[in-house]
């Protein structure tokens, strides 16, 4: 049995990009919920709802990456990593709320329009946009390659639209007196974050149902395994990945003859496990080195 071990890089930087943002974001929040109760706007409220939102988001995001970066034992033999992946689904599941509640509210409000002054609206707006931005920035180092920093920053682009939108309604606002301003900037801001949030949950569902990380084409990998000197077959080939930054994989090589067993170009184990690393990205694989007559007592006796 064979097992390369390989850890992506250290999420210290993850860590305090969403300390920076956590900050930003409340220092926002504050903000729209002053200007929310000074003019009743329904965007600003929505956008007030995404930033607390937000800031559970980002400070469970930080927590859940402290807990992912604690040693493994020998009760949870992977560690904690998947912790992230947990965080980043109860983060979209969170914004799908908050959105379901502004589009109930928002429809409310085109039977029932509301007064809402333009000038305030578009003060608290752009600072709220200049504070989503900011996070953005913080988050974008690692949003790419952490699904909780991507979960987080998906929260943080969902209040960048939705000061974009407060900014529009403003300028409705103080430009035709339109009531509905407000009320349609907050259905539209719905409209463009439920597909993320929705996109992430399917993400984050594919990782928990140990399912193969969407870089990596398995059938390549079964091919490449078998063009490995030494192997006539592979079975039982598995492909999943713990969190969105360490893929893994095992699998059962049929070789012909005794392959070597000491190391170097020689060795099938690590031939095997130098192409999953170095053409696949996958540094933790189980490989069994097996001849054809194993096959036939794999399964328990009756």
């Amino acid at each position: 049995m064979g097992e390369g071990h390989g850890h992506g890089h250290s999420g210290q930087q993850d860590r305090r990009r969403l300390g920076t943002a956590l900050a930003i974001t409340v220092v926002t929040a504050v903000l729209g919920a002053v200007g929310s109760a000074l003019t009743g706007s329904l965007a600003l409220l929505a956008d007030l709802g995404h930033l607390l939102t937000d800031a559970g988001a980002l400070a469970a995001a930080l927590v859940a990456s402290l807990v992912a970066a604690r040693p493994r034992t020998t009760r949870r033999t992977y560690g904690l990593g998947r912790v992230e992946v947990l965080v980043a689904g109860l983060n979209a599941i969170a914004l799908l709320a908050v959105v379901a509640w502004v589009a109930v509210e928002g429809v409310r409000r085109l039977f029932e329009p509301a007064e809402v002054p333009g000038l305030p609206l578009l003060v608290i707006g752009a600072l709220g946009l200049l504070g989503n931005l900011l996070a953005l920035w913080v988050l974008s180092g690692g949003d790419g390659q952490n699904m909780n920093v991507r979960g987080a920053a998906l929260h943080v682009l969902g209040d960048a639209l939705g000061s974009v939108g407060v900014l529009a309604a403003a300028v409705v606002l103080l430009t035709t007196g339109w009531p509905y301003a407000d009320t349609v900037a907050s259905l539209f801001i719905v409209a463009l974050i439920v597909p993320r949030a929705v996109g992430l949950l399917r993400e984050v569902w594919h990782v928990l149902l140990e399912g193969a990380p969407r870089d990596i084409d398995v059938p390549a990998v079964e091919d490449a395994l078998r063009a490995v000197p030494g192997v006539t077959a592979v079975h039982d080939l598995h492909v999943w990945t713990i969190n969105d930054r360490s893929p893994a994989a095992s699998a059962h090589l049929v070789v012909d003859g005794v392959p070597a067993a000491g190391c170097g170009d020689d060795s099938v184990l690590d031939a095997a496990s130098a192409v999953l690393r170095d053409r696949f990205g996958v540094t933790h694989s189980t490989l069994q080195i097996e001849h054809d007559a194993h096959g036939d007592h794999e399964d328990p006796c009756p």
